[in-house]
């Protein structure tokens, strides 16, 4: 299946049940690191097998303690080039400080920049990634780096689990997504729609609502689509707007469900029919507090981009007739 040197598959404190679930896939043992932690919170990593000239991937996530992730990661990335290793892959399904690409305001720091800074720094080689939140964030990199895109999981999802997808609606809660709903609507033959967040009024505490600016869900199948939901505030709102304007169904996919301050309670008892995420990010804990989460497993494109990136084969076939051929083994 491998030729050449061999593939060693790491792995951080952050998504063990990914890493795993990768390792799996790939007939690939993970190789034992011990990653912990002194009494004084410095990071100790050691690495029980040798690494010399082979491909190294290194799977670690930006969730929950996102900056000792980050710098798990930057010391498992140091101690492998340390060790010789012929190519270190940076495997990062969610990439930490993503929505931090560019200077919205005076003495705002590009904080994606920084991390991108940091992984070279550290002896990173390659890098991929899956749905950023900004596209641009690739080109802070001088390496190579591969963006994954749960799209086709996505359409995978609406053509088999929705019922009546032929009358849907794509829509974006904000004008940062008006991209990828179109591409995804163009794709699936339907419309798209797009909502906008704002305050009812100045002040900071002013009552914030959404409004409907392009597109009718009028006794259609609603389908947001989002990125990320964080607090779960803006998902609420568009949920319940669409609920108003007359929507039969609400459904909503997201790419990575942090849910850092969200109350899934909350969640649970939206007009939603559906409430789907991917698991870049643990989700365990949610699932058992949210009974409308559904989690689309992104493990076979992972293990599928890191098998033709170590053979040197096309990483775009993926999305193509490789996606289409899945089916529904990824949820």
């Amino acid at each position: 299946m491998y030729h050449g040197n061999s593939i060693r598959l790491l792995a951080g404190n952050s998504h063990p049940e990914l890493a795993q679930a990768v390792a799996e896939r790939l007939g690939v043992p993970l190789t034992p690191c011990d990653v912990k932690k002194f009494s004084n919170g410095e990071i100790n990593v050691k690495i029980s097998e040798s690494v010399r000239e082979e491909d190294v991937f290194i799977i670690q996530s930006g969730c929950r303690d996102v900056n000792d992730n980050l710098m798990e990661l930057l010391i498992l990335i140091s101690a492998c080039k340390t060790a010789s290793a012929r190519r270190i892959t940076a495997v990062i399904p969610c990439f930490p400080y993503a929505r931090m690409d560019k200077k919205d305001k005076s003495r705002a720091p590009i904080t994606a920049k920084l991390v991108a800074n940091m992984l070279v720094v550290a002896g990173c080689d390659h890098v991929i990634t899956m749905d950023l939140h900004a596209s641009q964030i690739q080109g802070f990199f001088d390496i190579p780096v591969d963006n994954l895109f749960s799209e086709p999981l996505m359409i995978s999802y609406i053509k088999t689990q929705i019922n009546g997808w032929q009358n849907s609606i794509i829509v974006s809660p904000d004008a940062g997504g008006a991209k990828r709903v179109t591409a995804l609507a163009d794709k699936l033959g339907v419309e798209f729609a797009l909502i906008h967040r704002k305050r009812d009024g100045k002040s900071e505490n002013a009552p914030e609502r959404m409004e409907l600016l392009v597109g009718n869900v009028c006794d259609k199948v609603a389908i947001l689509v989002d990125d990320m939901v964080d607090t779960g505030t803006t998902l609420s709102l568009a949920t319940r707007t669409l609920h108003e304007k007359g929507a039969k169904t609400v459904h909503a996919i997201i790419s990575h469900g942090l849910f850092a301050e969200a109350d899934m309670k909350l969640v649970d008892s939206l007009p939603l029919e559906q409430l789907v995420v991917t698991n870049t990010i643990p989700q365990r804990q949610h699932k058992e507090q949210c009974s409308k989460l559904l989690i689309m497993d992104v493990s076979p494109t992972i293990a599928e981009s890191i098998r033709r990136t170590h053979n040197g084969e096309s990483i775009s076939l993926l999305f193509g007739e490789w996606a289409d051929g899945r089916g529904m083994d990824m949820f």
